[in-house]
């Protein structure tokens, strides 16, 4: 509420624009395109800009006519560029930022329905000018600590809990999702006619596959590309699985920091050109500290079933489903692998090989449950791995 003026009030808006490029120009660009500035759940509200005024630092003067249920007015709005986001597409959704004071006797009575709660609602109970705070935060700071609750509605304590929340950087979560004993598996895929079922015949493969946290669906994959296998737990030492004699080791997803867990680094190490090897997520990232790289925490951690990662062996693009808040640094690796995927969102490393040594991993979930199917050809490799290594 403008206090100075008791007739006016102020109401912020999020604007969304779509286009290949966020430079400058292209800002000005759609800055100066009619109907810029859309509210869809008040559609009764549009403004067409007719002039703009770079003022440097992201922000601009953009005048135009905004309209409220018939009633137009000549004004110039603050405007002030966020940052954008690309699709898997190439399409960069560039979003904007506006505050507009305008007086309630000007629009008359249609004022109270529209905008008199103080803000345009984005979602449910949430407004724009309290949620805009919060999105500059987290694209300053990168992923936080948060709590959400329907019950505990005390705002001191929620953010207490949250702050009390520890960091996820050098926490070990694998001891407590491993399994407590090896044990064997022997179910595969879902069927539309059998459901999940044991094959007719065992694989003619073992694979020894550590539990960091591991994902059913993996094990059925493994099942259904001809292999027996056999999980153990995550502190199982490498003589231990040595002396099972495995055609292949796999390494699974798991939770936590890779670099809290150092003793399985260390016994994944014992493991390399010895027999063939494949991680998956954070076996993935124990891998590279394995072959002596360093891992580190993304500022925005891949979560979901669309994130688009490039094969580099084979120049394909895949849809991938991934969870995961760490990365390997592949500098770090000094050549000891080689970068095979690559994330097109933010060039972060997604898949390792050795040029020497029969091993490599993934960062996302091939598995595809839940998730895309793009990747499953990786179980197949794995196997092709352990046949040219018998």
């Amino acid at each position: 509420m403008d206090h100075a003026n008791p007739g006016a009030s102020s109401v912020r808006f999020a604007i969304q624009t779509t286009s290949i490029d966020t430079g400058n120009e292209r800002r000005d660009n759609h800055l100066r395109s009619a109907d810029f500035f859309d509210v869809e759940k008040f559609p009764e509200i549009t403004f067409t800009s007719s002039k703009v005024e770079p003022r440097g630092d992201d922000r601009y003067d953009v005048t135009g006519t905004l309209t409220m249920h018939g009633v137009s007015k000549e004004i110039t709005l603050p405007v002030e560029f966020l940052g954008s986001v690309t699709d898997n597409r190439g399409n960069t959704k560039a979003g904007f930022e506006t505050e507009i004071v305008l007086d309630r006797k000007e629009f008359g009575l249609l004022w109270n329905q529209t905008l008199d709660q103080g803000g345009v609602m984005l979602g449910d109970d949430v407004r724009i000018r309290e949620a805009l705070p919060t999105i500059r935060l987290l694209r300053e700071k990168g992923n936080l600590n948060a709590v959400l609750s329907s019950s505990d509605l005390d705002r001191d304590r929620l953010i207490r809990r949250a702050r009390e929340a520890p960091s996820m950087e050098g926490q070990d979560l694998v001891g407590r999702v491993t399994c407590a004993a090896p044990y064997e598996w022997n179910e595969g895929r879902w069927t539309l006619e059998g459901g999940y079922a044991e094959p007719a015949q065992p694989g003619d493969k073992l694979v020894v596959a550590y539990d960091f946290g591991i994902k059913r669906n993996i094990l059925r994959n493994l099942v259904a590309n001809g292999c027996r296998v056999r999980v153990v737990p995550a502190n199982t030492p490498a003589g231990d699985v040595l002396a099972m004699r495995p055609d292949g080791v796999f390494l699974s997803n798991g939770p936590g920091d890779p670099a809290a867990v150092p003793d399985v680094a260390e016994a994944v190490r014992n493991l390399v050109g010895k027999t063939p090897i494949f991680g998956i997520c954070l076996g993935h990232q124990i891998l590279g500290l394995a072959l002596g790289g360093k891992t580190y925490k993304l500022k925005f951690g891949h979560h979901g079933g669309n994130q688009p990662v490039m094969d580099l062996t084979t120049g394909k693009v895949e849809i991938t489903s991934q969870n995961h808040g760490f990365a390997v640094d592949v500098d770090s690796l000094g050549g000891r692998a080689e970068l095979t995927h690559v994330n097109l969102n933010d060039q972060t490393v997604e898949g390792l090989s050795h040029n020497a040594l029969p091993l490599f991993s993934v960062q996302y979930h091939p598995e595809s449950s839940p998730g895309p199917h793009d990747a499953n050809y990786l179980f197949q490799r794995f196997v092709q791995l352990m046949e040219a290594s018998r």
